[in-house]
């Protein structure tokens, strides 16, 4: 049993008034915020600054350990890991890149259609970008800038047909999310798992899916009972799958 569960079970046995569990929970807190930073700064560089990052990263600590059920036997990094990660992403699903726009672009964007309108009926032809801007009394990187902030131009349908691409439309050309960021943090999260385990059930889970060992094999090899290996592995599965699924 390891450090952070002797002091879990020694909170979960005194009374819920006993001053000593917030001690022990600060403990159990501190000496586990270096994994929960861990975690954190392996999601640096998509947007989101590291500080901000650690510190949801240690409510998700918080949180692992108010939920934690000493009496499962479960390790406590096991139920940590996969709670930290969880409140990691849905800090990046809940948070949305918002471009605030200044007050002054706003006015000037709303300016433009009524004025390249008339400009156009005046001249018999659309304004190039330098007669729009003279017309507004801007500079020519001042009215692009509010018709690039503000989206003045109408954005293109994603089912037209790409310019100069005969048949092949833009929804074709889009990006899409790649899948391979998942299964870098299911990866993540299933290693920490993984080095949870007591070591025994760590090493028949290795020589039966990355060894390709028998059940019969690895009982010859670790000295149990073929029976025992049965259950142990399905022991262990069944804890990495709650893990994941949290």
């Amino acid at each position: 049993m390891g450090h952070s569960e002797q002091l879990l079970r020694q909170r979960a046995a005194l009374n819920v008034d006993d001053p000593n569990r917030a001690r022990l929970r600060n403990q159990i807190i501190e000496a586990n915020l270096p994994m929960a930073r861990r975690l954190a700064r392996r999601y640096t560089g998509r947007g989101e600054s590291y500080d901000d990052l650690a510190q949801v990263g240690a409510i998700g600590l918080i949180k692992a350990v108010d939920g934690y059920d000493s009496s499962r036997g479960v390790p406590f990094a096991s139920y940590a890991v996969p709670t930290i990660l969880g409140g990691i992403r849905r800090h990046f699903r809940d948070t949305a890149w918002t471009i605030r726009v200044p007050r002054a672009a706003q006015e000037l964007g709303a300016q433009v259609p009524e004025a390249r309108g008339r400009l156009a009926q005046q001249r018999g032809r659309q304004p190039t970008d330098r007669e729009l801007a003279d017309d507004l009394e801007v500079t020519v990187a001042q009215l692009l800038a509010a018709v690039a902030a503000l989206g003045v131009y109408r954005l293109p349908s994603l089912s037209e047909p790409r310019p100069g691409a005969v048949g092949t439309d833009r929804h074709a050309l889009s990006g899409a999310a790649d899948a391979g960021y998942t299964a870098v943090d299911d990866h993540l999260a299933l290693t920490l798992l993984l080095a949870a385990l007591p070591p025994r059930e760590r090493r028949i889970l290795t020589m039966r899916f990355y060894g390709d060992l028998t059940q019969a094999e690895i009982a010859t090899r670790v000295g149990l009972s073929q029976m025992h290996v049965s259950r142990l592995l399905t022991r262990s599965l069944a804890q990495l799958r709650t893990g994941m699924l949290r």
